[in-house]
């Protein structure tokens, strides 16, 4: 699934996209504006991540988190990343959750919400895009 959304056979609401990694909002948030972070080119868990790759991704992992913080208005993120249990998708992810004082997420408890439609939803992402540009 993430692959095809990272090759642009899928629809996703992309916020960044190169040779390194592919950034768009999960559609089951915790919070709204959550981002996921993939590398291009499929790779399973962080142990098969290339030595050469981490860095690279995790710089895209920083500046996504800055755009979710200026983008958002957010006071800070919570970046995680599963392995193998809880890893929903077979395809290494990292969360890039915006975070706020008192927004009710308790360790590891991770609440859903949903976006009211694509309107909402290309909103935040149109948010965190330009983040990213500035």
């Amino acid at each position: 699934m993430f692959c095809e959304i990272a090759a642009g056979d899928k629809p996703g609401y992309v916020v960044l996209s190169d040779d390194v990694a592919v950034a768009f909002l999960d559609t089951r948030p915790v919070f709204k504006g959550h981002v996921l972070v993939v590398p291009n080119g499929h790779v399973e868990t962080l142990a098969d991540l290339p030595v050469e790759a981490v860095g690279p991704l995790f710089r895209k992992v920083q500046a996504v988190a800055r755009a979710v913080e200026e983008g958002l208005a957010a006071a800070g993120t919570f970046v995680a990343m599963n392995n193998k249990i809880s890893q929903s998708v077979p395809h290494l992810h990292v969360h890039v959750v915006p975070r706020n004082r008192k927004d009710g997420l308790r360790g590891f408890f991770w609440p859903r919400v949903k976006y009211e439609g694509d309107a909402e939803i290309e909103d935040y992402a149109a948010r965190v895009r330009s983040a990213l540009r500035s």
